[in-house]
């Protein structure tokens, strides 16, 4: 399958999630930078982890105009997936590719730890057939992380099955202590009402190795590669 890893100035993950995806998963990665108008024929998206524009206005609200967007909005009206990680998450809110909004972390520091992740839905390209109540665990890094949504988009979300994960306890509890951000109703990944773009604040490109700390990010990238073959 053919990917397409978008970056913009002040991007800092694009070679890790490119190497996740062409050495662990032998898939034909192409990173594109954001100056760009093209996308070329690619199959899904990622627009990876770290500061775009230095995230000197609002995380991802400068590098929405960037021309490399209008090819990402014309991938998603293809039905195409989209995973959007951390400043990726950011960036899609921002787009109006996802709901919602991200606020700084309520203790107003940057936070950089590993999280637990409940498994809220299944049968979707971004976790598969994974079983709702898996706890998955996976690195955050980030300063402006605490999602937010007025309460109507959080009950369209709700009937929508678009909530993916929350941040919870080892056992899968979700209560505010496992919240490291402040996210409303513990929130770490949404998808959109169609179920093709999936943000999510967590890093899955830095769990795939064992010698890293972990490998449950395998699952997100494994999920969206068997369901592209599909």
């Amino acid at each position: 399958m053919k990917w397409a890893v978008v970056a913009f100035p002040g991007t800092n993950c694009e070679e890790d999630t490119r190497y996740v995806l062409a050495n662990q998963f032998d898939q034909d990665v192409r990173v594109v930078w954001h100056h760009e108008s093209e996308l070329g024929p690619v199959d899904a998206v990622v627009l990876p982890g770290g500061f775009a524009h230095g995230d000197y206005l609002r995380s991802g609200a400068i590098a929405r105009f960037s021309p490399i967007m209008d090819a990402v909005n014309n991938h998603v009206a293809k039905g195409k997936p989209v995973l959007g990680i951390c400043n990726g998450m950011q960036v899609l809110t921002e787009a109006g590719l996802l709901p919602g909004a991200m606020l700084r972390n309520d203790s107003l520091e940057f936070r950089c730890q590993w999280v637990n992740l409940r498994v809220e839905t299944r049968n979707n390209e971004f976790l598969g057939s994974t079983e709702p109540g898996t706890v998955l665990r996976i690195p955050i890094s980030h300063g402006e992380g605490r999602y937010h949504c007025d309460a109507e988009d959080l009950r369209a979300m709700e009937r929508g099955d678009q909530i993916m994960l929350r941040y919870c306890t080892a056992g899968g509890a979700v209560d505010e202590t496992a919240n490291p951000n402040g996210s409303i109703d513990n929130i770490a990944g949404i998808r959109n009402a169609s179920g093709t773009v999936f943000g999510l604040m967590p890093h899955p490109e830095r769990a795939c190795d064992p010698l890293l700390g972990g490998k449950d990010g395998q699952l997100i990238f494994a999920a969206m590669i068997e369901a592209m073959h599909d």
